[in-house]
């Protein structure tokens, strides 16, 4: 798992992926995969690192597909991911999930 720019050690992060079985955005937690991103954990320096060797499992164990790094402003509260994509995952789906078109 990479992130698109180098992380120093205070750098906040979150780690997402999608969950294989529904698609679903899934951000990790502190006692593994939540749908919400206000309970994901923020991470910092060794922890990081952790967090992706335990994604990584996930993705070997098939509950997971392609964790990534989410960068997140240095706020109390709920992360608040810094890029537009992020912040569009976050919200939910933007369609009606389950619904053909």
């Amino acid at each position: 798992m990479a992130s698109k720019k180098a992380l120093s050690p205070t750098q906040p992060v979150l780690v997402t992926a999608n969950r294989l079985r529904d698609g679903r955005s899934v951000w990790r937690g502190a006692e593994g995969w939540v749908e919400r991103i206000d309970q994901a954990v923020v991470l910092r320096g060794a922890a990081v690192a952790r967090a992706a060797a335990a994604a990584e499992a996930d993705v070997a164990a098939r509950h997971v597909v392609a964790p990534y790094l989410v960068f997140v402003a240095d706020q109390p509260g709920v992360p608040a991911p810094l890029s537009e994509k992020e912040r569009i995952r976050a919200a939910g789906p933007s369609v009606r999930y389950g619904v053909a078109v």
